[in-house]
């Protein structure tokens, strides 16, 4: 089977962390992801599953030649950045897809698929 993943932006501007957000809100947006996240355990098409901190928590490594670079924040600055994500397997995109529609539902956010490159034959 491929695997998908089902992305999760989040509005740059914002950078909203579970620590940061209203308790009663936060409260009925896990209660929504447990549902989901138990509802893909359950169906077997699971693989992983994450939520990310904002981008300026990150640090970008370049070693690329003989010198190694360390940089605080992003390697890029986008209008949106990646916020959480589910790794599932699924017979087609189409199935990919319906996983994402019941996140999209369950988390009143929108939701991208993407499968992963496989070796060709």
């Amino acid at each position: 089977m491929t695997q998908y993943l089902l992305s999760m932006p989040h509005d740059s501007a914002e950078e909203p962390t579970m620590a940061t957000m209203d308790p009663a809100e936060l409260e009925a947006a896990l209660a929504a992801a447990g549902a989901f996240m138990a509802e893909l355990e359950a169906s077997g098409a699971l693989v992983f599953a994450g939520g990310l901190h904002p981008p300026s928590t990150a640090v970008t490594v370049d070693h690329r030649g003989d010198d190694l670079a360390l940089a605080d924040g992003p390697f890029t600055h986008a209008p949106e950045y990646l916020g959480g994500f589910w790794v599932v397997e699924a017979p087609d995109q189409d199935a990919a897809v319906a996983w994402a529609a019941k996140a999209s539902h369950a988390l009143d956010a929108r939701i991208e698929v993407r499968a992963f490159q496989e070796v060709p034959d």
